[in-house]
């Protein structure tokens, strides 16, 4: 399972040598480390307390079953996924899976779509701590200038842990996992528990509309409007992403061709079923769906109520942890794309975004300047009231485009894979690739609804910001010059001896 022969031809001086492909990021990532990072991702906890409010208003109590559908089609997104990283284990995850099996000028317009979404999706669930728990924890009224502080002091505090510290941020990380977990499972047990001791559940909630009408609730809508029920797959959508971020972590995963994969199905499959749980618990215990859907933290309503300030402060306080471990994944994954960009000479200032911190081993100017990026584009939505709901809807259209292009190039290409060793999909490959399908096409039309008009405009801007990019990429180097370096064997590097040696042997980075 050579790579090699799947690389283009020898690169012209403008590209870095092919020696840049030997490992220069510590792999020290480990098997739980690498489920931490898809799980902290995906965050069930971000997701449902941003859009469970949103849906509520969009489709009442009832969109909640749209929640299954969801984690369904996420997972055959999931395993086709692993199925890609367990033959190509490489940072840059779509960015190179797709210049190595198509060309590099569609392998960087993934990339610089998955920076549009990594930098977005950023700024979305950082401002959910601020907008959306941190004022019913300490009772305090959001306003946009404090959210927005508030805000861009959490995203620096986090560029700060990963320039410092791979190691540490991933043990945080597992730590909060590790929390969300038990958080997570307490707030649904206790929030069954007390209801069902204080008589406040009411199941039939959970097919009530709310404040939408019955009539064609469940139609597929109009050519500019989606309906009711197919609103309600926003909550999913926007939560069950970024399950992909443990194969952007490869080249510092132990046995990437067979830890990333399980890593990305095992996410999708138990946040859906936690999830779902606790969808079920917050709906039954709303006592009014109709009134909690005009708060602007229902779920955070729901539980401090049934639970008291008490328990309810402490376990939204787990909730503020996972989800700052969330924002922290998020632009861990963004700083290893921009490098892994910048080590081929495609992404603006790769002469300085490509070099490794030699004493801490972590791609610091990368993490500083996707910190600084995030922090523009959280400025240009701080001052609006829909800031979230536009935040939340560039977030998920963006991974939605990125899967279905990931997909549709495993049809086209997955002859051509070379073999895996760790992940194979066997005769479940078809009908994975089928609902797969299905699913994003289901998906995507949902974003022609005019709501999410400041979606489009956030990814109109910066289409055209990496078109310009591009386009002097084109005219400087030409198509060849964009030939994507020769990467050392694959095989070499699963290869047990030779593995020993890179875990034991760091090769210094040089400023080249």
């Amino acid at each position: 399972m050579n790579i090699r022969k799947h690389s283009s031809n020898t690169v012209k001086s403008a590209s870095p040598p092919a020696e840049n492909y030997r490992d220069e990021l510590r792999r020290t990532i480990s098997p739980f480390q690498s489920f931490a990072v898809a799980f902290g991702f995906v965050s069930i906890a971000t997701g449902i307390f941003t859009t469970y409010g949103a849906v509520l208003n969009s489709s009442g109590p009832m969109g909640i079953w749209t929640w299954p559908i969801v984690v369904l089609g996420q997972l055959m997104v999931a395993l086709l996924f692993g199925s890609l990283s367990a033959r190509i284990p490489v940072t840059g995850y779509v960015y190179q899976w797709m210049s190595r099996l198509t060309n590099p000028v569609l392998g960087w317009m993934m990339g610089w779509l998955s920076f549009t979404f990594l930098i977005i999706v950023t700024a979305a669930v950082d401002y959910t701590i601020a907008s959306t728990i941190l004022p019913v924890t300490f009772g305090y009224v959001a306003t946009l200038n404090n959210t927005w502080g508030i805000t861009a002091v959490v995203m620096v505090l986090q560029a700060i842990m990963i320039a410092c510290s791979t190691s540490f941020t991933q043990r945080f990380n597992g730590i909060a996992v590790t929390i969300q977990l038990v958080g997570m499972l307490s707030l649904v047990v206790l929030l069954f528990g007390a209801g069902y001791a204080h008589n406040l559940l009411d199941f039939s909630r959970l097919f009530d509309t709310g404040s939408i009408a019955r009539t064609d609730y469940f139609s597929l809508g109009t050519l500019t409007h989606a309906g009711p029920f197919v609103l309600g797959t926003l909550l999913g959508a926007f939560t069950i992403v970024g399950f992909e971020s443990a194969a952007n972590l490869a080249e510092e995963t132990h046995e990437p061709e067979r830890v990333v994969p399980k890593a990305m199905w095992q996410a999708v499959l138990s946040l859906g079923i936690i999830g779902f749980l606790f969808l079920v618990a917050v709906t039954a215990l709303a006592k009014d769906p109709t009134e909690l859907a005009r708060s602007g933290t229902p779920v955070a309503d729901v539980i401090y109520r049934v639970l008291g300030p008490v328990t309810g402060n402490a376990l939204l306080v787990l909730v503020i942890i996972s989800i700052f471990s969330c924002g922290l994944v998020i632009m861990l994954s963004s700083t290893r794309l921009v490098w892994a960009m910048s080590r081929d000479a495609r992404f603006p200032g790769h002469q300085i975004l490509h070099k490794v911190d030699p004493t801490h081993f972590t791609p610091r100017n990368a993490t500083v300047f996707s910190m600084l990026i995030t922090q523009v584009v959280l400025a240009a939505f701080s001052q609006d009231q829909s800031a979230l709901f536009t935040l939340f809807g560039a977030a998920t259209l963006l991974p939605a485009m990125i899967y279905a292009a990931t997909v549709i190039m495993y049809i086209a290409k997955r002859k051509q894979l070379p073999e895996s060793r760790g992940f194979k999909l066997g005769i479940w490959e078809t009908p994975v690739i089928c609902l797969a399908v299905i699913w994003l096409a289901f998906e995507l039309l949902l974003f022609r609804d005019e709501q999410f008009r400041g979606a489009w405009s956030y990814i109109a801007l910066m289409c055209a910001i990496g078109g310009t990019y591009l386009a002097y990429l084109l005219l400087t180097r030409g198509r060849q010059g964009l030939t994507m370096p020769d990467m050392i064997s694959i095989d070499s590097v699963l290869d047990n001896d030779a593995r020993s040696v890179l875990n034991n042997d760091v090769r210094s980075m040089t400023d080249n």
